[in-house]
């Protein structure tokens, strides 16, 4: 391995871990680099990534300080479900919806595509911590890529580990990612049609080859969060696709909550409501303390956060950060003359500059000749958390913070209140687990279907449905005080037009906040707890000096029994073709579906306003 010289030997000796030298020495023969670069935790390290980012064009400079953008291919600009995989042995299967193949063939396959793939590139190893350092959460992670891309993104999202492996406990413990662009024309990934993002749940392992988009190539990310799950599982923890935020109550008291919701639902701007505290945007470690509680912390250090619509007004904080000097990474928005632009950032767009596309202009079209917008509707923004002003004091702490409430949202257009608190965890679990959806642009395929996404988590499971159900059901009676578990809707519309401001998931935070805390009453329907008029009226009057009417409340708190029957209806034939499935659960279904009839039954209508619970 003449690529390897004698200093980088020195740092991957210098760990004293012999599992590690192994995974390099193969993926050094498989993919056979130019040479190769292994990168501590040293900051002449480090930014040695970023330089060589900028070398190799990857990344450009914009004009703001700091600020770069990177373009994915014009086929590459999201998650790839199709072709993300697990590797499983003959006969075994997880579930209907998760996407597998045959362990050997598919290993075959993948390594074949990685077979030279870094023939006169460098390939970069790397060493992450997932969650806070010196932490019981903490799980070690190896990276190897040949993209500058991929290496800088995950120096803002992650935090350093070469210094975490050295006091591994088991020197196998460790997840392992091997990503290769592969051939590349005019800088991005050119053979598509061989994108493959494969997980071996067997030896903790990820293959990933022929993309770019950090969703396929950035390993640390929800590939790594597959792997976290199936060992969380067991060992009697969590690993969730959540936010984690403090709610700021009366006279300063902080509340923290976690939160799921599938991408482009409204997550990462609630993890940053103006005047609250921010741990985590996306991803969740939990796990039951001895005192009876429950614990989480932020896997990352860093957000990889949608882009579009985020301006002045609807995301204040966020806006800031993207807009004055720090280190960022900008991809797939439009670039005129070193300053980039997006949807719905609250401004004019320009007609001209360059894009995913390259040179771009209004009305040009793709290959598939459908019109190209000036920015990618899943463009997206990487920048650390502490750059922004609103990052809570334990972000770090390595004993995580108390979570005292669970919220889960979707997009739903026609079924939903804003705000509900589910009458039990068993409940709560079953609200989670039927949460839907309409789907956006941060997945490929189409845009505007209606999906079931149990936990905002459906795509990322690594063990059975049935099985992380159980998980759940379970988890709520190893705490002496679960958390409470509410759904939140920001997507109900009437006649076309949203019955709510975007601006207003605060007033349904602090509700949620004060529920925690036995501060307001509710009103008791068959779907959960609902907020009482005049508690919103007053919230509403506090936060945004604004008068909320009753017209306003009837209209967003009905109970839309036909729809929700329809709903249930859905949930139960999914799962009802599921496998192992606890019987517990199905009670909740059962019982879910009871109260509705019921309430049709005694007020003979469909939709019954929140007055007809008073």
């Amino acid at each position: 391995m003449e690529m390897l010289d004698e200093e980088n030997s020195k740092k991957l000796e210098g760990l004293g871990n012999e599992h590690v030298l192994k995974r390099v020495r193969e993926a050094i023969e498989l993919c056979r680099p130019g040479r190769v670069t292994v990168i501590t935790d040293s900051q002449e390290d480090i930014d040695y990534i970023r330089q060589l980012a900028l070398k190799t064009g990857e990344e450009k400079p914009l004009s703001m300080e700091g600020h770069t953008v990177h373009f994915d291919g014009y086929h590459d600009q999201a998650r790839d479900k199709g072709n993300t995989k697990y590797l499983l042995p003959k006969g075994m299967k997880i579930s209907r919806y998760i996407n597998s193949t045959e362990r050997e063939a598919g290993l075959k396959e993948v390594l074949g595509f990685l077979d030279g793939s870094m023939e006169g590139k460098e390939m970069l190893v790397r060493f992450f911590c997932l969650g806070p350092l010196n932490s019981r959460f903490s799980l070690a992670a190896l990276q190897i890529t040949d993209s500058t891309y991929v290496c800088h993104s995950e120096d803002i999202l992650y935090r350093k580990g070469y210094g975490h492996f050295k006091k591994l406990k088991n020197p196998r413990d460790f997840f392992f990612f091997l990503h290769s662009a592969g051939r590349l024309e005019n800088g991005v990934s050119k053979d598509i049609d061989k994108r493959r993002i494969y997980i071996d749940l067997e030896t903790n392992s990820v293959y990933s080859v022929n993309n770019q988009y950090a969703g396929n190539s950035v390993g640390l990310k929800k590939l790594a969060m597959r792997l976290a799950i199936k060992k969380a599982s067991q060992k009697g923890w969590m690993t969730e696709h959540m936010f984690i935020m403090a709610a700021q109550g009366p006279q300063g008291r902080k509340t923290y909550f976690t939160g799921a919701f599938p991408s482009a639902c409204g997550k990462t701007s609630t993890a940053m409501i103006p005047g609250q505290a921010i741990v985590a945007d996306d991803i969740a470690y939990l796990r039951p303390w001895d005192d009876g509680t429950l614990h989480a912390v932020n896997v990352e250090q860093g957000i990889f956060g949608i882009i579009q619509d985020v301006n002045p007004r609807d995301d204040p904080l966020i806006y800031k950060a993207l807009t004055t000097p720090r280190e960022l990474i900008l991809s797939n928005v439009l670039v005129v003359d070193g300053k980039p632009y997006w949807l719905g950032m609250g401004q004019e767009l320009p007609e001209k500059g360059i894009n995913y596309s390259g040179e771009w202009f209004k009305g040009k079209r793709g290959p598939d000749r459908e019109e190209i917008p000036p920015a990618n509707k899943n463009a997206r923004y990487t920048i650390r958390l502490c750059e922004l002003d609103n990052l809570d004091e334990k972000a770090e702490d390595p004993e995580g913070v108390p979570v005292s409430g669970f919220i889960f949202g979707g997009r739903d257009s026609d079924t939903s209140p804003p705000v509900a608190q589910s009458l039990s965890w068993g409940h709560g679990t079953l609200m989670a687990a039927s949460l839907e959806s309409e789907t956006t642009a941060a997945t490929l395929g189409a845009v505007g279907e209606r999906k079931h996404c149990p936990m905002a988590n459906l795509d990322f499971l690594s063990i059975p449905l049935g099985r992380y159900i159980r998980d759940y059901l379970g988890f709520g009676k190893k705490i002496q005080k679960p958390p409470l578990i509410f759904s939140v809707n920001y997507f109900l519309k009437d006649k076309g037009k949203f019955t709510n401001e975007i601006l207003d998931k605060k007033v349904w935070l602090l509700w949620m906040e004060g529920r925690v805390h036995n501060e307001f009453g509710a009103l008791k329907t068959p779907i959960g707890f609902i907020p009482e008029y005049q508690d919103l009226k007053k919230l509403f009057q506090e936060i945004f000096k604004k008068d909320y009417t009753r017209e306003e409340y009837e209209k967003q708190f009905t109970i839309r029994i036909g729809k929700l029957l329809e709903k249930f209806q859905r949930i139960e034939k999914i799962y009802s073709e599921e496998e192992g499935m606890p019987e517990e659960f199905k009670r909740e279904l059962e019982s879910q579906k009871e109260r509705l009839e019921q309430a049709r039954k005694e007020y003979e209508e469909d939709e019954v306003p929140p007055s007809g619970f008073e």
